[in-house]
């Protein structure tokens, strides 16, 4: 019997790269009583029946489209998980204590401050393209470094814009964020309904989508010459944070 289960919960999973990559850690540092699986819930009022199964899970990640449906089950939060009112972690000790965190929060953030770096965009005005869990963290990292930023949705609201407008409210924005499952495996060939033939070459099209490593949204930047970054590098931070928080938890509970 696994000593320490790890796991992914979320509905589909058949894009991610979870299990592959903790696995592979556990293996590289002699862990071999710790295992990482796939749990493809089809709603989140399955959680409190897979805590039960699986007496030994030390921790999960958490993946669209549980971020937010999620925080009703957990005992207690972090603070900015607490602050985003999304989770994408959570700890559990061996008292059966469910903490969540956010780890999205700092894979976004060292992501994007590498890719700004990278492409030279000094002064990037952003659009989120949706308004889910994922979104919420990206919200509060430009919040915290000072970029202002328009979400786009789908679902009418005040305050936010509509993908029927851009295409006269378009020439402020430069940093254009995907935070959309729109294009993901195996919908290879969707992309968000932006108005591609106004990109001008000068801006940053960020997805957070990293299978495929390349999607349709980004094929589309490419093309007009923007510069294109992907989501695989925020995964592996966030997932490097995830494994300090399980790893503290392993420790301390």
């Amino acid at each position: 019997m696994v000593g320490n289960l790890f796991g992914l919960i979320g509905f589909p999973l058949g894009h991610s790269f979870s299990k592959a990559y903790f696995n592979k850690k556990f293996f590289e540092n002699g862990l071999l009583d710790y295992k990482y699986e796939l749990f493809p819930i089809t709603s989140i009022e399955e959680l409190p029946q897979l805590l039960i199964k699986y007496p030994s899970l030390r921790g999960l990640n958490v993946t669209i489209p549980y971020k937010e449906s999620v925080l009703p089950y957990l005992h207690t939060l972090d603070f900015e998980a607490r602050e985003i009112g999304a989770v994408n972690v959570i700890q559990i000790s061996h008292s059966n204590i469910l903490k969540g965190y956010n780890t999205d929060v700092y894979g976004f953030r060292k992501s994007l401050l590498d890719t700004l770096e990278e492409s030279g965009l000094k002064k990037p005005h952003a659009l989120i393209l949706g308004n889910g869990g994922s979104a919420k963290a990206v919200k509060y990292v430009l919040k915290e470094l000072g970029i202002p930023f328009q979400i786009v949705s789908r679902i009418p609201s005040e305050g936010l814009l509509s993908y029927e407008s851009l295409k006269t409210d378009w020439d402020a924005y430069n940093l254009i964020v995907n935070c959309t499952p729109v294009g993901m495996y195996p919908n290879l060939s969707d992309c968000p309904a932006i108005p591609y033939e106004k990109l001008r070459g000068k801006e940053v099209l960020f997805d957070l989508i990293y299978n495929p490593e390349e999607t349709t949204f980004l094929q589309n930047g490419k093309n007009a010459n923007c510069f294109v970054k992907n989501g695989l590098d925020m995964l592996i931070f966030q997932a490097e944070k995830a494994w300090e928080i399980w790893k503290k938890s392993d420790l301390t509970s």
